[in-house]
């Protein structure tokens, strides 16, 4: 079989994968029989949902070839580290957690550590791991996860690092194995890369160019996994609003979300992230028709002010924004928004940050995730020359967790006496005596519950509303 260029990917490129896979559990399998003692992994994971998933791929693949999951690096046989480079804390993590593991390995040598992710499409990252973390065995980057399988066999019979990074994007591969992280709330990418090129944003270097899946494959993984016990679905793309664009057939977001509308046996169906600029109002539409479509959207402005959008590249203005924030808003009417916002872009006057404060009031988000600006080597915004200083930006950043903290509190004790439905994930995370789970609208509610509860839609009356959740009881 021809291949066109080295990014290729070929139907006994798949193939060979699952050989790869059967070899690597063989080998597993004899070491079992020979020591008795399972090979155990385990996937740390930076950034965001797109990492948790590509993580559960590795994780699938692992269970494939006989690994055991553990959460302790000393005893782990394998340490797979799935990074971020959207911030610099979480690569400093990265590095800090790497070269705690060199003196582990010193006393483990069979120990493999493997590095994957967005941090490693970026060239200096890898020179730095090749250079100061010579421990490392395995680096490879987002575009070749699917040959995971091939790299790990290789590793074991080298005693160099091996470094697989492709500098570009090939074609979505269908099919990896996956072990789901959460039973009744599933992932599931339904396009991979970006096109907008933001100018602080590393994504489209580190994912790639656009491409989106096909209607058919997303509709068979949801069934699967509805078949299999989830409840609720997020379908995931840097925007999901331009989903379809790459394909031959003409599909739009809206089309995809009334065709998962019908399959029977799920309850919720959420997204994210969605890139204002393509908020069609053929997608609204959809929002409001689909009954299994969340009154949820996650909606990022990052800046209020017309001057610093454009030298975001955002594509809309502050007007367009807030336009298509009351056209959502009339057509779902309890619609909960939330959002991302950036203090301290290059640039930023006092005005601009007034911008996007007027922003934040006059839609009243239901949550807000807030960060400071730092520079991202490789994207025009590191280039440019009117950095913000940091005292500046910290009192910016401070004024608007402020701001957002009180009307955040506000909405939620609107909820007061209400009643809501909630499907029931769990045991509360902060206290372990409840239950919790989450509204359609995203909030996260406490009650105290039996545990048969779990995995039902419930019925809760709110009785204390708090900042940033809500405590309810169960009506019989």
């Amino acid at each position: 079989m021809k291949r066109e260029n080295k990014y290729e990917v070929t139907s006994l490129d798949i193939q060979n994968q699952q050989e790869f896979i059967e070899a690597m559990k063989q080998y597993n399998l004899q070491e079992f029989a020979k020591t008795q003692k399972v090979k155990k992994y385990i996937v740390v994971t930076y950034g965001c949902q797109m990492n948790e998933h590509d993580s559960e791929k590795l994780a699938g693949m692992l269970q494939n070839m006989g690994y055991e999951e553990t959460d302790d690096k000393k005893g782990a046989d394998l340490v797979i580290f799935n990074t971020c480079c959207v911030r610099e804390n979480a690569e400093l993590k990265v590095y800090g957690n790497l070269g705690a593991l060199k003196n582990i390995k010193k006393n483990n040598p069979d120990m493999i550590i493997a590095v994957c992710g967005c941090m490693m499409q970026q060239p200096q990252v890898v020179e730095a791991i090749k250079k100061k973390y010579r421990h490392v065995d395995l680096v490879f980057g987002t575009h070749n996860l699917h040959k995971f399988p091939e790299l790990l066999v290789n590793v074991k019979h080298s005693e160099n690092m091996l470094v697989d990074v492709w500098e570009q994007e090939g074609e979505i591969i269908e099919g990896i194995p996956s072990i789901r992280k959460y039973g009744l709330k599933s992932f599931v990418n339904i396009m991979y890369g970006c096109n907008n090129f933001c100018t602080y944003c590393i994504v489209p270097y580190t994912r790639g160019r656009e491409r989106s899946r096909e209607v058919s494959d997303i509709v068979t993984e949801v069934t699967d996994l509805v078949n299999n016990g989830s409840k609720e679905v997020t379908l995931l793309g840097q925007n999901v609003n331009s989903y379809g664009k790459t394909l031959e057939e003409k599909v739009t977001f809206g089309d995809l979300l009334r065709e998962l509308n019908k399959i029977e046996g799920l309850e919720r169906l959420r997204f994210m992230t969605s890139h204002p600029k393509d908020l069609s109002d053929d997608l609204i539409d959809a929002i409001a028709e689909c009954d299994k479509v969340c009154e949820h959207a996650h909606f990022p402005f990052q800046a209020g002010s017309n001057k610093i959008l454009k030298e975001m590249n955002r594509v809309y203005t502050k007007e367009d924004y807030l336009e298509s924030v009351e056209k959502l808003k009339a057509k779902v009417p309890n619609i909960s928004l939330t959002t991302d916002i950036i203090v301290g872009f290059p640039g930023e006057t006092e005005e601009d940050f007034l911008d996007t404060l007027d922003v934040v009031n006059q839609v009243r988000f239901d949550a807000v995730f807030t960060f400071i600006y730092s520079i991202r080597q490789g994207t025009p915004a590191a280039e440019m020359k009117e950095q913000v200083d940091e005292k500046t930006k910290h009192e910016r950043f401070n004024r608007l967790v402020s701001r957002i903290n009180e009307i955040c509190g506000e909405i939620n004790q609107s909820y007061q006496d209400q009643v809501v439905e909630i499907l029931v994930e769990g045991p509360s995370k902060t206290d372990p005596k409840k239950l919790m789970g989450r509204t359609r609208q995203n909030k996260l509610v406490n009650f105290v519950g039996d545990e048969s509860l779990i995995g039902q839609i419930v019925k809760i009356r709110i009785i204390e509303p708090k900042s940033f959740s809500l405590n309810g009881e169960v009506i019989l």
